[in-house]
This record gives C-alpha cells, structure tokens and sequence, in this order.
C-alpha cells in the first residue's frame, strides 16, 4: 500500500468510493503527466480484491513484473507513474486474483482501444481538439428543448453507407457526407447506435467492453470530434445510445475484473441477462455508480455530446425483467422493482442535468412505470423524454392491418390521445421494428405495391402531425424495402427506382413543413396543442384534428383516410372562418402518389361540424393526409381559435 501518485487526491478517491465521483475518468485510466521533472504516463484502475496488478504493454514486452502497482490506502485503487511512455502505447492491467490467477484486462477507463479483434487499451489524451461550436451551444443554452422541433435521425454509422463487407466510413468521412445528407433532408438530431468500443459487430455496440473508448472501428477519437463539432456548426444536434443496463462477457472486459464479482452483481440471478447472455451492473456498488455516471458526463464533457438515449430503462427496473422463475428476487419490500436500479437512474439524471442543464436524457422503455419524465423531487425517474413504445406499437398494428379492416381496429389509432401528455414523448420508428423478421416500416404495410407506398407516407403524415418528437432510422425516409441489414450498407441503389425517388422527396418535404410551422412541435407537451375535430369515424376509417402552439402560430388542420374509398367531397369542422391553404397532400404525384386532384385553397363555410363553428368541403384521396391551414392569420382568427369549442352537431 502506497501514497497515491501525483494527480491522484485522496479526497477524489473517497468520493469514488462513496459513489460522488463524478468525473473519475479524470482519476482512474492512463493519464500522460510528468513526475519529479520525468515525463510519462500515470496509471490507476480499481481492483480492491486482486492479489496484484502490474500494467504490461509494449514498453515491457507485456512482462507483469516490471511494473508492478501498489494499492492507494485501502480504496481498492492501484496506481503507478511509468516515465518514459507517451500517448499511443499499447497497454492492459495483469491481475492476479485471490486463487493466483492471471488474468488480462483492457483498461475500464481507457480514452482509446485497438480495433478488433485486437483487445488492448491505447494511451491518449482528448483535450488537443480547438471546438468550433460555441454559437450551438449558447443556442441550447438560450432555447429549452421542449418547445423546439426535435426531428431524429437514428443511424448505425456502420451500415449507413457500406463500399464492401467491413470496409466502414471514417468518422471524418461521415463528417462530410452523414452531415450534408441529415442537413439536406432537415432533420435536427441525429441518434447514434453505440459509439462505445465493443468486440462484435454484430451487436451494434450495445455489448460494449471500452465505456470510455470510442471505437476505433472509424477511426482516432478526434475523428468523432470533428463530426459531432460539423454536426453543431451545421445546426445538428447529437444523441448518443448509451447502455448502462449490461455488458458483456468477453474476458478482457468488465465480467470478473478482479477476479470476483467487481462490476456485476455478486448473485448471479441478478447478474445475468438471459436474454442477452450479458452481465448486468450491480447499482448497489458506490464504485460502479462513480464508473456510470461519470462515464454519461464523459460523452458530453469530451465529445460535446447533446444527450443520450438510455438503452433498456425497463430491464434495468424490473428485477423478473426476462428472468425464468429460477432467477426471480425480489428486493427487501418484497416486490420487483429493482431499487438500486431506480437510485442510480435518478442520481444520474440529477447530476446529469446539473451539469448539462440543456442535456437530453431519453428513456427507451417500454414499461407502464409512471412519471419517467417527471422530476425526481416529485418522485420521478428525472428523464427529460421517453420513447413511446406503446403508440408505436399501436399504430403498426393498425398500418398493418388490410385497410377494409381497420374500422375494427379503430381504437388503435386513437388511444394515444388518452396519455398522450402523462409523460414527455418521442414518437419512436427505430432499428428494433426493422430487424430480426420484423420486415422493413415499407414491407409491413398491407396491399398493393402502390398502397404500400400510399399507406407508408400517409403514416409518416400522421406521425409528423400527431403530439411529439420524432425518431426515424435511416433507410425509412426513401421506403428501403428489405429490413436492415447491419452487415451492409443501406439499398440507396433503390432511389434508382422513381417509387422509392418520390418517397424520398415526400419525406424530405414532410420533414421540411414540420420545421416550418411551430403549430406541429411548440405544445408537444401540452393539452392545448390539440383537439379533435372527428375522432369517431371508424366506419370510413378517416380522423381529423387539430394542432396548435402560440396564438401567433397558425394552427394546422390535419385529415387522415385510412381507408382505400377516396371521397369526391368531404365536410371537416374548423375552428374559423376565411381561407384555408393546403401544405401537403401526400397523394401527389410527384410524392408518387394517385394525383387526385386537390385544390391548393378551400373557404370555410358558415355551417357548424364536428363540434367546429365553421367547415370546409374538400376531396379526400384514399390512403392519404391533407394537412390544411388558415391562409390569413390575423387577430381575428385568433379570437375565433380562443372561443370554446361549441358541442356538436
């Protein structure tokens, strides 16, 4: 046992053990430094039960008794300063554990691994990078995200563009062309598959071994500096998936770091993740919440990452979560709820938020816990946004279903509404509904080959006008037709063909009038921003409502026909009288829709509908949205907009 090196506080090492160490990257890991007027590199890494731990790499021809480490005091951290390395050197701990086993291990916290197959840490620094991104971030800091349009592109950096098997772009290729192409196409965000190291391509980076390491399968980590740095110059934000819920096995990871159960839970029931063939993290370990949440801060401290989308909340919270009957427990109240669990998520979001106020934390979770969105001091998980999991799945089934049959299912398109406000939402398209059998979003819809198209882009309208943010993946915007191959590029040879052309221009032009108008992103979280016109027309499977944000905002009317019936002529209700401009019919022709013919203008009458005191005859295409809005928005309509709804007819 030893006084700790240089650079290392003894105050930093009990908050690490208290779990209070919220930057213990700065502490833990391989740092160059300089000691007693020698340059070198100082080294720590926490193993309170090895026997002993050396760090081996190529400056000792990975010989564990040259550099043996000492423990600081009783803190379970080994350090030592080795003069003479520099950045780059290749480097892994040998532990020797309570039976007298040697084992190998990558760094918890290096900056930087070896790309696979190779396993070994790489010492480097990351604070060389000159960001370019100071106007973004005093955007952020001036504009809260919940009255802004938020847009999202969810992209697999591997297979997004693919030459060759393997042959990934550069995170400086991507800079250029994932950044122009997101640009052009107006989306806001982009959301990327974990960018944590990990040995297997083929689990998108959500088994990861290096938390602290982004993967060197694109690339230096200033290569992704400078993407995310182009990304905020051109106005883009960028999310992170990040998976604190598992890890994986591969035995230069975290599985038995020392020897003992370090990491993970020390009972295996909850340790395991059947459903993965991972290893859960035990939220109980002070050392493993510092390990966590000063890991979240890391992406936004080094990287100028916006926000993450936290993997799996729901297998996190749930302690039966996947488990058969013999690896069910239940914790000290006798339920299932995993209380360490819901701590470290609302510690995390606390420290999170009091650090990156304008940050973005975003459950993915699929369960019914309530007040995920709510703040912590009223009881919530303190998450900012959640996926909506269960309009997602609703409204597939529906898409799925023959359109002569979804009068039947009617319900399904409209119970969203009913907690559409119990908590802060993104309407989620994602990798999950495109993989593993699900059938590409353009392959699940029913009919025809031009209904499929029609059905497609007619959900896209519902889903751009329904209460919100908005998530896609990539290859959804032009129709890509065979679900996502993740060992491959995405088929943008399809846009060869003028159907998946035309979808590709409608989506563009969809994502384009839904950053135009504030009506369809500014109450996204309010009550006020929308109000049914017809909500009850299952017989002709058509639904009309309307969305709203400030009173300068023009309000926008939209009309959904599920149904394969176009109509010559239909009444909708609407909330004032004067002229109403038509923003998108998805029926185009050039949208490669049927090119029923439209007017571009409609006079609302002096005739009370659904509930509206006025209302416009117009033709509805089958298989379409018209999304509609008041030509002249002036002071009057906005006194017309605040009058009570009168009841219907």
């Amino acid at each position: 046992m030893s006084a700790p090196p240089s650079g290392i506080s003894i105050d930093d090492l009990y908050l690490f053990n208290t779990g209070q160490l919220f930057r213990a990257y700065r502490t833990l890991g391989a740092h160059p430094a300089e000691s007693d007027g020698r340059e070198g590199v100082r080294f720590a890494v926490w193993a309170p039960r090895a026997r002993a731990v050396s760090v081996v790499g190529d400056f000792n021809g990975w010989n564990g008794s040259d550099h043996r480490m000492a423990m600081i005091g009783t803190t379970g951290v080994w350090a030592l300063f080795v003069p003479g390395i520099y950045e780059g050197e290749r480097y892994k701990f040998e532990l020797v554990d309570g039976h007298g086993e040697r084992r190998l291990k990558a760094d918890p916290y290096a900056f930087r691994s070896e790309r696979r197959p190779n396993t070994g840490s790489v010492v480097a620094r990351l604070d060389g990078y000159d960001w370019q991104d100071g106007d973004w971030t005093a955007r952020k800091r001036r504009s809260p995200p919940y009255g802004r349009p938020m847009l999202i592109y969810e992209v697999h950096l591997a297979s997004w563009r693919m030459d060759a098997p393997e042959q990934f772009r550069t995170y400086d290729q991507l800079a250029h062309e994932l950044v122009e192409y997101v640009s052009s196409m107006g989306y806001t965000h982009i959301e990327i598959l974990p960018l944590t190291e990990h040995p297997l391509d083929r689990s998108w980076g959500y088994q990861a071994t290096g938390y602290y390491s982004a993967t060197s399968r694109y690339g230096p980590p200033e290569g992704l500096m400078r993407l995310v740095d182009r990304c905020h110059q051109q106005g883009i934000g960028v999310i992170l998936d990040w998976v604190p819920g598992h890890f994986c096995k591969d035995d230069h990871g975290l599985r038995l770091f020392d020897g003992t159960a370090l990491y993970e839970d020390s009972d295996y029931r909850r340790a395991e993740k059947p459903l993965w063939g991972t290893l859960a993290f035990d939220f109980g370990k002070p050392e493993v919440r510092s390990f966590l949440i000063s890991n979240a801060l890391f992406w936004m401290d080094a990287y100028h990452i916006d926000g993450l989308r936290v993997d799996a909340v729901a297998s996190m919270i749930d302690l039966h979560f996947d488990k058969p009957e013999s690896m069910k427990t239940l914790n000290k109240h006798g339920t299932a709820e995993h209380l360490e669990a819901l701590h470290f998520l609302r510690e995390l979001n606390e420290t999170v938020f009091r650090h990156y106020p304008e940050s973005l934390m975003i459950a993915e979770d699929s369960s019914s816990y309530p007040a995920v969105t709510s703040p912590t001091y009223l009881g919530g998980l303190g998450f900012n946004y959640k996926w909506n999991m269960g309009w997602m799945n609703d409204l597939l089934r529906y898409m799925e279903t023959d359109p002569d049959r979804r009068s039947d299912v009617h319900s399904l398109i409209t119970f969203s509404m009913w907690y559409a406000y119990s908590e802060n939402y993104v309407l989620p398209f994602s990798h999950d509904e495109v993989v593993h059998g699900k059938r590409s979003l353009l392959h699940k819809m029913p009919g025809s080959y031009p209904e499929k198209f029609a059905n497609l882009r007619l959900m896209y309208g519902y889903w751009i006008t329904h209460p919100g943010k908005k998530l896609l993946f990539m290859g959804g915007e032009f129709g890509q037709f065979d679900e996502w191959k993740d060992f491959a590029g995405l088929d943008w040879m399809l846009l060869q063909y003028p159907a998946h052309d035309s979808m590709h221009r409608y989506v563009r032009q969809l994502n384009r009038l839904y950053a135009d108008w504030p009506a369809l992103w500014r109450s996204d979280h309010s009550s006020e921003g929308f109000t049914w016109i017809d909500v009850n027309n299952a017989e002709q499977s058509v639904l009309s409502f309307l969305r709203k944000g400030d009173a300068s905002d023009p309000p926008v009317v939209a009309v959904c026909n599920f149904s394969r019936r176009p109509y010559g002529a239909y009444r909708i209700g609407v909330p004032c009288p004067g002229r109403y401009r038509l923003l998108m019919n998805s029926d185009e022709a050039d949208f490669g829709g049927a090119g029923m013919s439209v007017p571009q203008e409609a006079v609302a009458a002096d005739r009370p509908m659904h509930g509206q005191s006025y209302s416009i005859e117009v033709p509805l295409p089958s298989l379409a949205i018209l999304i509609w809005s008041p030509a002249d928005w002036n002071q009057a309509n906005i006194d017309w907009l605040s009058k009570p709804i009168m009841g219907k007819e």
